[in-house]
């Protein structure tokens, strides 16, 4: 018995008292609430014309791929194929599991070297901040008898002016007075000063032009903040905010090396021209020492910036 509309065996059989002909329950039921009508004869139809069969359960016949061998193995084979998207999907998903806790293991890692190295700025200042405290008491005391005077009265250091703060000692006329006489006397010499013999005169600064111009450091961080000269060769060392130090021969305009490794801008930097050494200071804390303009030596980092760099 086959099914008129799917031509399978049907599950639930029935028949139409009109036509005889046989159907599955749930097909006919929807194409009759749909149409109204047989859909095979094209007359009309209801529900009450349909009757059940009672049929024995049977088996369903295996599908025809299955009935051969290479039917049974076409059959593995894409379910073989199946199962490979499957693992590769698996896979893929996998490998994205494991970048992403990669990353969150590297973001972890940064963040407790960031933490540690905040507790280390921390304890630092706290030990500093702790030294100052034991400092100021000491240079309170050794002040404390200096007498402040005001208007012929002493003031003292729980007075409570008229807004309500308290009165702390400023600067005694006597102290003006000699500041002022020590002003007085270096402007004095400061005019008589001699101007060296070794600095242009105003008129040659006037004549001098601009001959040439090189872009040295980063355009992202400009400016120079730190120049010397080589005193026996035609070289050029200049120290940027970019937080590198350029070596420039001017002869031919080429940029010998540029130096890195501060973390912060380079403030100054000298050359040592009997020993090859280069010498580099930065706002970093730290001070640089090349030979032969490769890294030699990585100094201490002091506990303020480096402004300025002598050689003696």
């Amino acid at each position: 018995m086959i099914c008129a509309i799917s031509g399978e065996v049907p599950d639930e059989p029935v028949v139409s008292k009109k036509s005889g002909l046989l159907f599955e329950r749930r097909l006919i039921e929807r194409y009759i609430e749909d149409h109204g009508k047989c859909p095979i004869t094209k007359d009309e139809l209801t529900m009450d014309d349909i009757v059940p069969v009672n049929t024995n359960k049977v088996v369903k016949p295996r599908p025809l791929q299955a009935a051969s061998i290479p039917g049974l193995l076409g059959i593995f084979q894409n379910e073989w194929d199946a199962l490979m998207l499957s693992n590769f999907a698996l896979e893929q998903q996998l490998h994205t599991a494991r970048q992403e806790l990669s990353h969150a293991l590297y973001q972890h890692d940064a963040a407790c070297r960031v933490i540690a190295r905040l507790k280390k700025e921390r304890d630092e200042a706290r030990a500093l901040l702790a030294q100052a405290e034991r400092q100021i008491p000491a240079s309170v005391a050794g002040a404390a008898p200096a007498a402040v005077v005001s208007n012929g009265k002493r003031a003292m250091e729980d007075e409570i002016g008229p807004d309500g703060k308290k009165i702390r000692p400023g600067i005694n006329p006597v102290m003006i007075d000699e500041l002022t006489e020590c002003n007085t006397m270096l402007s004095a010499q400061r005019k008589k000063r001699q101007v060296p013999p070794t600095l242009a005169p105003l008129d040659a600064l006037e004549r001098y032009t601009q001959i040439s111009s090189h872009p040295l450091h980063k355009t992202n961080k400009p400016g120079i903040l730190s120049m010397d000269v080589h005193p026996s060769k035609d070289v050029v060392a200049t120290g940027g905010i970019d937080t590198n130090a350029v070596i420039f021969d001017r002869s031919s305009g080429q940029i010998l090396c540029t130096l890195t490794g501060h973390s912060k801008k380079i403030t100054t930097l000298k050359f040592v021209p009997r020993d090859q050494l280069f010498v580099t200071g930065s706002a970093d804390k730290a001070i640089s020492i090349y030979h032969r303009f490769k890294l030699f030596a990585f100094g201490k980092r002091t506990r303020m910036e480096t402004i300025t760099a002598s050689i003696h």
